[in-house]
């Protein structure tokens, strides 16, 4: 992985400081060409990575860059799944069976299994689950998808339930389907670290809140260190700034210097923005 990643938090108004900011931003992006005009300011800045959710407007970008490979030869996705308020939104529609039904091939037997009624889907769970997956990543075709991950509302709804094998699932699937890394963000980064290697999965790349001041570092601040620096992972700092909390440099200096740190990903809507975390990570990180 490359050590910085682009976020788009701020392409669907997501600020979880300020909801003016995250209103206006929403407004500045409602188009696409808007969000690509700060892909290219992005990309051209070095960062080749867009880590991004699987929001019905990601596929208008995917689309943009399929067809303009000559302009984006090295364009990276960093798939997040599942995008929670399309599922929500489906539930309420259709309710559960219908919003399931929805996303699936239509007349594949999953679907008639699920119009059978949860009875029967249940003793399938996991093939539903790698068929979602599949729905999911149709909008990435041909397009390069090294590493692919779980949404932290699922990771931590099924952390939350006990049901820790979701992630063997989705782990062989990714990498059996796609020859990807499975990746997974998380709210609490030690409680995960902990479920993934009872079940077996090694050195796994997790994407959590990780910054100086404990800011939405669910599990403890000092837990977090603990982990990083005892366990064997590829950690993804997100929320490094702490929403604007932490002076910049103050704020990369202190990560940079953490142990099993891979990867720092960050939201920006300014080539200015951009270009400032991209030298203090250069400046700042100086170890393998």
């Amino acid at each position: 992985m490359d050590r910085l990643l682009f976020g788009d938090n701020q392409f669907f108004g997501v600020n979880h400081m300020s909801e003016d900011k995250a209103r206006a931003q929403m407004m500045r992006f409602r188009d696409t060409g808007a969000i690509m005009e700060v892909l290219d300011q992005a990309y051209d800045a070095g960062i080749r990575t867009f880590m991004c959710t699987t929001h019905e407007r990601i596929r208008e970008v995917a689309d943009v860059v399929r067809a303009n490979p000559a302009r984006y030869p090295d364009f990276l996705f960093y798939p997040c799944m599942p995008y929670a308020h399309k599922y929500a939104n489906a539930m309420t529609d259709l309710g559960l069976v219908g919003a399931i039904s929805s996303f699936l091939p239509e007349g594949g037997k999953m679907a008639a299994m699920l119009s059978g009624g949860m009875a029967l889907a249940q003793k399938d769970a996991g093939s539903i689950a790698r068929l979602l997956i599949d729905a999911e990543m149709k909008m990435f075709a041909g397009l390069k998808t090294p590493v692919i991950f779980l949404q932290n509302v699922f990771t931590d709804l099924m952390l939350g339930l006990g049901f820790t094998g979701a992630f063997r699932i989705f782990h062989d699937h990714v990498r059996e389907k796609y020859g990807a890394e499975p990746g997974y963000i998380t709210m609490n980064l030690p409680a995960l670290y902990k479920a993934l290697s009872e079940e077996g999965i090694e050195n796994p790349v997790i994407c959590a809140n990780i910054n100086k001041i404990g800011f939405r570092m669910c599990g403890g601040h000092q837990a977090y260190l603990d982990v990083l620096q005892n366990g064997r992972l590829q950690a993804v700092a997100m929320s490094v700034y702490a929403s604007g909390a932490i002076p910049a440099e103050e704020a990369i200096s202190w990560v940079t210097a953490l142990p099993n740190l891979k990867s720092i990903v960050f939201g920006a809507s300014s080539r200015g923005n951009i270009l400032s975390t991209r030298d203090l990570v250069a400046q700042h990180w100086k170890h393998p």
